[in-house]
């Protein structure tokens, strides 16, 4: 497998999230949603116009399309149907569950080095994911070695697997870490992770990309 050289952490985080940016969710339509909201609770429409304290004609206008309602209907539509305004405009979530599987075997991550670390990412062949994560051997022995601090969106969690580390964040006093150590900090922060160890250590890292 060719590897392929990024410079840093967020890099990564950008190639993760550009993989799927050919799925981005499409503009819900209000008309539909409501009626599927109406139909998820079994009410009628007089009883759901009730409900959000609506004429029956409203509510059957707004279902089919030939209206748009005020910002005061959408919230009595909201009350009328216990959740938030924002919801009405978010796609059904489908509560079948899709399968998903992804078995990385030892050594078969795919590998991104860079001067500080040698990334391995795991699980490679999914796309869409909502975490990212991936197993770093740690080279760097001193901060002088990065081009400053590493910060990128998302909160991060890390984990040693081998050796000791060091972790230096922007606003806290470094901690070191050793086997069966882990941390958990919002990636926004700047951060970086030096080996203390005579090897070069290794950990897990776990990254949300929401």
């Amino acid at each position: 497998m060719t590897s392929m050289d990024f410079s840093d952490e967020p890099s990564l985080i950008r190639l993760a999230r550009e993989s799927g940016q050919q799925d981005r969710p499409q503009p819900v339509d209000l008309a539909i949603r409501v009626r599927e909201l109406r139909k998820q609770r079994d009410w009628t429409l007089e009883q759901a116009a009730q409900k959000a304290g609506l004429a029956r004609s409203t509510l059957s206008k707004i279902e089919n399309g030939q209206m748009s309602p005020t910002y005061d209907a959408l919230k009595k539509l909201a009350d009328g149907l216990d959740i938030s305004v924002p919801q009405l405009f978010t796609p059904t979530v489908n509560p079948k569950v899709n399968g998903r599987l992804a078995v990385t075997k030892t050594g078969e991550g795919e590998p991104h080095p860079t001067a500080t670390y040698e990334h391995e990412m795991l699980a490679p062949q999914l796309t869409q994911k909502a975490m990212l994560p991936y197993r770093a051997r740690i080279r760097a022995r001193a901060f002088e070695e990065f081009d400053g601090w590493v910060r990128h969106e998302g909160e991060e969690f890390l984990y040693v697997l081998t050796g000791e580390v060091r972790l230096m964040t922007e606003f806290y006093a470094p901690v070191d870490m050793r086997r069966g150590d882990s941390a958990y900090y919002d990636a926004t922060m700047g951060h970086n992770v030096i080996s203390i160890s005579p090897e070069d250590a290794t950990v897990l890292w776990v990254t949300c990309l929401a």
